[in-house]
């Protein structure tokens, strides 16, 4: 068993920020110096800079990843007695904005490879009501949204790419959030393009939804005092936008050193007993925010849950952290029990949320420290 003299965390982002430390420092002081925080041109300028990454016509930055989706559903007048399809194996964000703007979240299980929509099931959750459904592209894998946006297409439903974990991902060569309706990213700190903060925005070629959402996060205004709409504060800020011009030239290198990292990941793990590792969709591009491995306790006393967390108490004894995402499935949690949702109603969802188990996962990550939490999860499988 090898040992790691020093712990490894389950994500780094200070060894990120050394390699531009230079360029941050400058360019946070210069926006400090100018006074001017909110707006203006250094926002506009990462709008028009992640529109085009993406190759889409709009790009409107706003607060947090959370924002984004609710603003989506704002724009695209989802509220009361609308239902919205999504993914009961995600972060709470997804299905809370769903409920914050009157709207009944649907929850349909997940693929077992991937951990995304089961788009086998999508169809059947379809009724007079359901005004869009929400894909997340969990972990950075993207979901198949040519089968998605066929299915959509055939009942005239919206498509709200969640890629709050995806930056940079694609499918059929397409970056994920130019290929639904709308596209919402999250900024926080741990996402493959990370802001020193929160942050957020939305990607469309709907210049409509853009000017909408525009309304919709400045209180509701068009022009100064004059508010059309109920809306919210929901603004990045100076500080933050320049910090995120910075790291998107650096994103793409990012993503193939999380890339390398799984891939060699792969190379040692997908062969151990107990151990199922995540795999790939044919004509999708992962970006790895996550490397989810699955344990199973099959053959061993015990439930699988109990056992995953005994192997990942055996990690850290071995210097490796690693993270739970997700433990409870959305639809199971106390805050939805008014819709219904028994147990084993989504079991791959269910089983997902006992068996998951994220490995660190960082572009900085040395081989080394790979080798490091190979053998130490061996050693922990017993």
């Amino acid at each position: 068993m090898i040992q790691s003299v020093n712990p490894i965390p389950a994500f780094d982002i200070k060894q990120q920020y050394t390699t531009i430390e230079a360029d941050v420092s400058a360019a946070v002081l210069e926006v400090l110096a100018s006074g001017r925080y909110i707006g203006g041109p250094l926002v506009a300028g990462f709008e028009k800079q992640f529109a085009d990454y993406h190759g889409v016509t709009e790009c409107v930055a706003c607060n947090s990843g959370t924002d984004a989706l609710f603003l989506a559903l704002r724009a695209l007048e989802i509220g009361a007695g609308d239902e919205v399809i999504t993914t009961p194996f995600t972060f709470v964000a997804t299905a809370e904005v769903i409920s914050a703007v009157g709207a009944k979240p649907v929850f349909v299980d997940i693929d077992a490879t991937t951990f995304n929509l089961d788009l086998s099931q999508v169809a059947a959750a379809i009724t007079p009501k359901t005004k869009a459904i929400i894909p997340v592209h969990l972990f950075g894998q993207p979901v198949d949204m040519t089968a998605l946006m066929a299915i959509a297409q055939s009942h005239n439903l919206a498509v709200i790419e969640d890629c709050a974990q995806s930056t940079g991902a694609s499918w059929d060569g397409k970056k994920v959030g130019s290929i639904g309706h709308i596209g919402c990213f999250s900024f926080y700190p741990t996402k493959n393009l990370g802001a020193c903060g929160d942050g957020g925005a939305i990607t469309t070629n709907d210049p409509a939804i853009a000017a909408q959402v525009r309304i919709l996060k400045e209180h509701g205004q068009r022009n100064r005092y004059e508010y059309e709409d109920i809306g919210v504060n929901s603004r990045l800020d100076a500080i933050q936008a320049v910090i995120l011009s910075i790291k998107l030239r650096y994103l793409d290198d990012w993503n193939q050193q999380r890339q390398a990292i799984a891939s060699y990941y792969h190379q040692f793990l997908s062969q151990v007993a107990g151990i199922t590792a995540p795999q790939e969709l044919a004509g999708g591009v992962s970006v790895w925010n996550q490397y989810t491995i699955r344990i199973s306790s099959e053959g061993r006393n015990g439930s699988s849950a109990t056992f995953r967390e005994s192997v990942r108490s055996q990690l850290q004894q071995r210097g490796v952290n690693s993270m739970v995402y997700y433990p409870y499935p959305l639809h199971l949690q106390p805050v939805y029990q008014d819709l219904g949702y028994q147990p084993g109603q989504l079991p791959i969802a269910e089983q997902a949320c006992h068996e998951v188990l994220s490995l660190p996962m960082f572009p900085e990550l040395t081989r080394q420290q790979q080798d490091q939490v190979i053998y130490a999860l061996k050693d922990s499988l017993g």
